[in-house]
């Protein structure tokens, strides 16, 4: 169990560096790595939460992502948890950036 934490933790390390890298300046200026953890981690709620990850693929084996649904779910939680008053054009990048590291990993397509 210690191991699949540690694991997690690693992963979430790696995401944040990416994200990181695959923001432009601006953004990584208004986003501290805590913000970027506590984002990875409400998306992964919304994620859980919304029965994404129990949806069935389509005939060419995709399912359908909202991203703007994301979005709106990071930004109302942010404000509900007093983290951050986002912009949700920012939040996009982010939510963006996260995806792409999925792609890299071939979590999805």
């Amino acid at each position: 169990m210690n191991d699949e934490f540690l694991m997690d933790d690693l992963d979430d390390d790696k995401t944040v560096e990416f994200i990181r890298n695959f923001l432009p300046v601006e953004l990584k200026e208004k986003f501290t790595d805590d913000d970027l953890y506590y984002i990875i981690d409400v998306i992964a709620d919304y994620y859980f939460s919304s029965g994404l990850l129990d949806a069935k693929p389509d005939a060419d084996g995709c399912i359908e992502v909202d991203t703007d649904k994301i979005v709106a779910y990071i930004v109302k939680e942010a404000k509900k948890d007093k983290i951050g008053d986002w912009l949700p054009e920012d939040i996009e990048l982010v939510v963006q950036a996260e995806m792409e590291y999925g792609n890299s990993l071939g979590q999805v397509d």
